[in-house]
């Protein structure tokens, strides 16, 4: 009967462990989610300037190419085009005025996703009655970061409280 030699066995063994286990972990990297959440906050603060303003190539470029916008009352627009074509109607439009902010904002551990969640208000003029009508609710932006580090909007979705009502002359 031969002799089966274990140390070439127990030799790999060793070194596959040492290669293997002995390699640290990289290191994790930073935490930037405060910092990503006050720029989307920023970002969101500006994007209400671009909507007074009524730029719609500005306003337009808060969102991704394949974004999508369910809003009260309006069909789905899915892809940047359909959201700028959609935009280009309510800018149009001279009573037409929006009013956004978060109330939270969420970034996720990885940092490439993120959302806002908070309040609207709008007055648009009623196509049929030409009355302007004024409305408030709630809205979700999902945010995606892109390579140049900047967020932009991916789904942008809003819900009104209660149906516009008339809006009152100033007097």
């Amino acid at each position: 009967m031969k002799a089966i030699s274990f140390l070439p066995v127990a030799v790999t063994f060793v070194l596959a462990c040492q290669l293997g286990c002995s390699q640290a972990a990289p290191p994790a990297p930073p935490d930037t989610r405060a910092a990503d959440e006050q720029a989307i906050r920023d970002t969101e603060a500006a994007w209400v300037k671009d909507f007074a303003a009524k730029d719609v190539d500005r306003v337009a470029a808060y969102y991704a190419d394949d974004a999508a916008s369910m809003l009260t009352n309006v069909p789905l627009m899915t892809g940047k085009d359909a959201i700028l074509a959609g935009l280009k109607g309510a800018l149009a439009d001279p009573k037409f005025t929006l009013d956004f902010h978060p109330t939270k904002v969420e970034v996720s551990k990885g940092g490439d996703m993120a959302y806002s969640q908070g309040t609207y208000t709008y007055t648009e003029t009623d196509p049929k009655t030409k009355k302007v009508l004024g409305g408030k609710g709630n809205y979700v932006e999902v945010y995606k970061k892109q390579a140049d580090g900047s967020w932009k909007t991916v789904e942008d979705i809003a819900s009104d409280d209660a149906p516009a009502t008339p809006v009152k002359a100033a007097k």
